[in-house]
């Protein structure tokens, strides 16, 4: 994971708003996210945000306590990479107009353990999952093939071991 790179998890009331509250929230107060990603949780009603954003601690620090304060925010906490597990999602178009390029391309697929979810005669669609520094380092070999559309979901986390938001 980058350094410098934060990741704050907040569990939220499932209701018509609240995202945009928080979105609202850090666009006032000028915060600089990187990703933000939702989702369904074990829980009925209840939502996942999940965050990361750069800067140093006295920075999240401030999100955090001003998060805190909307209603609907249930919890919030910062996860730290060493005790916690991150995943993001890339699905990515590559040219694969020939049969040399197809193959080194299927090999590098292999390597970084993606699979091919669409082949047509001219690209591929790979879906790869892992750290954003895996990603990014399987984009950058891709760059020479030629990468005709790109769809990234920002990364979500979960506390390693027993360990919950609910503790």
């Amino acid at each position: 994971m980058d350094e410098g790179l934060h990741i704050i998890s907040a569990i939220v009331e499932d209701r018509p708003g609240v995202l945009f509250k928080v979105t609202s929230l850090i666009r006032r107060r000028g915060f600089n996210i990187a990703t933000i990603t939702v989702g369904s949780t074990e829980k009925e009603k209840v939502s996942r945000i999940t965050m990361t954003m750069g800067g140093d601690v006295r920075i999240v620090e401030q999100l955090i306590k001003q998060l805190s304060k909307i209603p609907d925010v249930v919890k919030i906490t910062e996860l730290t990479p060493t005790e916690s597990v991150y995943r993001e999602l890339a699905i990515v178009k590559v040219s694969a107009q020939d049969q040399a390029k197809r193959s080194d391309i299927l090999n590098y697929i292999t390597i970084f353990r993606g699979r091919v979810i669409d082949a047509s005669k001219d690209s591929l669609i790979i879906e790869i999952v892992g750290s954003p520094n895996k990603i990014n380092a399987f984009l950058d070999l891709m760059k020479s093939f030629g990468i005709a559309e790109l769809a990234r979901t920002g990364m979500v986390a979960l506390a390693r071991g027993t360990k919950s938001m609910d503790d």
